[in-house]
């Protein structure tokens, strides 16, 4: 390419398919990075459940901390016990652990076709879209500022 130095120290180039090793080494490299870059230190994964009497998995949530951001990666609530506040419940748990852990914002991310309604009526504020989702769908991207940390959450 125009303008694209040669890397003077051969190396070799591979596409390949799920690679538990890279991925773990570059978590680490850009965890890393990310950590000197923002002096936020590194990021603390949380989870979020319920289980029925049966110990059957309900509904989850699994997110991350980092520094003063808490961030949802992902919400579900079994198709059979959808529509009863479950969902709100988990948002509420991770949202009082954020501000328990000194959390200011908080970020989730929903495809168009999944409940971008859900968490606009949780407070959240869209703040971009992505395109390019298949089924012409997007990516939508919301924020909201973390207040100090709400009451209980009500068991489910």
């Amino acid at each position: 390419m125009i303008g694209e130095q040669q890397d003077p120290v051969p190396t070799s180039l591979r596409v390949g398919g799920e690679n538990d090793e890279l991925r773990r080494r570059l978590d680490d490299e850009l965890t890393a990075f990310n950590a000197a870059a923002t002096g936020a230190g590194e990021p603390a994964e949380f989870s979020v459940d319920v289980t029925d009497d049966a110990g059957d998995l309900v509904a989850g949530l699994t997110g991350w901390i980092w520094g003063t951001l808490c961030a949802v990666d992902m919400l579900w609530v079994r198709e059979d016990r959808r529509h009863a506040g479950r969902g709100r419940r988990l948002m509420r748990a991770a949202e009082a652990e954020g501000a328990r852990r000194g959390c200011t914002d908080m970020v989730v991310p929903s495809f168009a076709f999944q409940a971008p309604g859900f968490y606009r009526g949780l407070g959240f504020r869209e703040t971009g879209r992505t395109e390019g989702i298949p089924g012409g769908h997007h990516d939508v991207h919301f924020h909201k500022p973390v207040r100090a940390a709400p009451g209980p959450v009500p068991a489910t």
